[in-house]
């Protein structure tokens, strides 16, 4: 039986009373995201298993993207990955792709792929959606292999083609700066330096502007995102790119970086210390806008919308655990709170919009887009965190974008919460403000399984511990009185992976093949009302719980 609602707080062992906290009386000038902030990236070497072909579109994929976007807004797809800097072209070629799993290399994603004319079939299987597209070309092979720098050539054509009013940007090379380290196997020297990328940078992006520019006439001029480093730390830096002359022909329109918060085999890795940890989250987040400002100095200030020489900052590519995460962790409720803490701190600090990765058999995947001899098709736990993040930061209506803003909680590390703010005259009056959503997360433990592997249940699990967060509304202009409507994100535990629901909404491939089912054993409904300027809220550990004032 799924827990949920006043049933779980009934179970609970002890409630218990926190201190109130302070919401922010206006919006927060950084936490405006863009459309489609909850949006995807997909493996190169797994996008046809996600989006199907002409003859075979994966309708469980549109789904569950149709679901966000009547959340919040249609999320974007970037397509790349490791696997696009493997990928080579063979015009004759029936099938979309062909790919060679190397074991020791990677057992999770081939590393020697051809790709025929049909692969870009796929990018026509979500035609009602309005799904934008970023194509990822291969930079890997492309600068030191003559096939390489070929596929470039004969698939541009192509994809610009295939695109045609379905882009939002265009990719060269996926972490360039680990081309000469990277453990699959390098793919440059180690003299490979930020000139050298520049160079090759700058000779591959306009040879794409002009072949676009014959192939596909009346298509814009193509605009990238970069440049889609690894992280912060690594053998090539973004510091450096940039002053090495990265965007001299302004053409970056998004400084895409890529985050795991850790791996799937660093010692040390748990649910609770490494995905369930605040504060974790925040040191991890905060080193990417620390690379950025240092590039851009006053952009996110400013409001971080990017110009031709100062773009807006996005996560081109994240998850939880890099190597495609781990069973137990990545595919947990755990992992799902993980993310929406993770969403909503980047987007409070200026990140403009966050691609969670995934792959077919990935741990860490919002959903499994076919059946294999590793998985079977279904919707898994992380997808339900990115139903939270959508309706936490959809519009109030039609261009009235919410502001996500931090509410600091203390020295707790296991709970965060988030306030939405919103201008009522839109983008017309950027002074007055008025808060529409509170997000609070009980990132504390609470596992019903054997070791919390999510797999054998516990007999007889301990009750559950319930706390009771106070939120000061009154600052922010919300009148005593009000009824405020409570939507929970809820499982038995963290260390859940199926038996999720928010809102009481169930989004299981078994149901409906995704489509939202409601389901009648959890309790839907709950308002509480606004006293002396204050409104409380009972939050059972391994959940999270959004507040929503006015009609908002």
């Amino acid at each position: 039986m799924l827990s949920g609602g006043l049933l779980t707080l009934a179970a609970a062992a002890t409630v218990v009373a926190a201190d109130t906290y302070n919401v922010p009386a206006k919006a927060n000038p950084l936490g405006e995201p863009f459309d489609g902030f909850v949006s995807y990236s997909l493996e190169f070497s797994s996008f046809p298993d996600f989006a199907g072909n002409k003859s075979h579109p994966n309708t469980f994929s549109g789904n569950l993207l149709a679901n966000l976007a009547r959340l919040s807004t249609t999320p974007y797809i970037r397509v790349g990955g490791n696997t696009q800097d493997y990928a080579l072209f063979d015009a004759s070629q029936a099938a979309a792709l062909i790919g060679t799993v190397d074991p020791s290399r990677s057992p999770d994603y081939p590393t020697t792929i051809t790709i025929g004319p049909a692969y870009f079939e796929s990018y026509a299987t979500w035609p009602g959606l309005g799904v934008r597209f970023s194509h990822g070309f291969n930079m890997g092979l492309g600068g030191n292999r003559s096939a390489g720098w070929q596929t470039l050539l004969d698939t541009v054509p192509l994809a610009c083609r295939a695109l045609k009013g379905k882009t939002y940007t265009w990719e060269y090379g996926n972490e360039p700066d680990l081309f000469s380290t990277s453990a699959q196997g390098p793919v440059r020297p180690p003299t490979w330096n930020e000139s050298t990328y520049v160079e090759q940078w700058l000779n591959a992006t306009r040879h794409i502007r002009e072949s676009v520019r014959k192939n596909c006439h009346g298509t814009a001029s193509p605009r990238f995102m970069a440049p889609s480093n690894a992280g912060v730390s690594n053998h090539l830096k973004a510091t450096k790119m940039w002053p090495a002359g990265l965007n001299q022909d302004n053409d970056i329109e998004l400084f895409s970086t890529h985050n795991y918060i850790s791996g799937a085999t660093s010692p040390g890795v748990t649910l609770q210390g490494t995905l369930m940890n605040h504060t974790k989250t925040m040191l991890s987040v905060d080193a990417h806008t620390k690379e950025y400002d240092a590039i851009f100095p006053g952009a996110r200030a400013a409001g971080g919308k990017g110009s031709d020489k100062t773009p807006p900052l996005i996560f081109g590519e994240t998850n939880s655990l890099y190597n495609q995460g781990k069973p137990g962790l990545s595919n947990s409720f755990g992992a799902a709170l993980w993310g929406v803490d993770f969403n909503l701190y980047s987007a409070s600090v200026g990140f403009k919009r966050v691609h969670m990765h995934q792959g077919t058999n990935y741990r860490y995947q919002a959903w499994q887009p076919v059946t294999t001899d590793l998985d079977v098709v279904g919707t898994k736990a992380p997808y339900y965190g990115s139903v939270a993040v959508a309706a936490m930061v959809r519009p109030v209506k039609k261009n009235t974008p919410v502001s996500i803003s931090a509410i600091p909680l203390g020295s707790d590390s296991a709970e965060a919460a988030y306030a939405a703010h919103f201008h009522p005259a839109g983008r017309k009056n950027r002074d007055e403000s008025r808060l529409a959503r509170v997000m609070v997360i009980n990132l504390h433990g609470y596992n019903t399984t054997v070791g919390g592997a999510g797999l054998e249940p516990v007999l007889n699990p301990p009750a559950r511990m319930s706390r009771t967060y106070t939120f000061a509304v009154g600052g922010a202009g919300v009148k005593d009185g009000a009824r405020v409507g409570v939507q929970r994100l809820l499982a038995n535990g963290s260390d859940a992976i199926t038996g999720i629901t928010f809102d009481g909404w169930s989004y299981n491939w078994d149901l409906d093949h995704g489509k939202p089912v409601r389901l009648h054993n959890v309790t839907v409904g709950e308002t509480v009302k606004v006293k002396g300027g204050q409104v409380s809220v009972d939050v059972p550990d391994s959940s999270a719980v959004m507040l929503s004032f006015g009609n908002c």
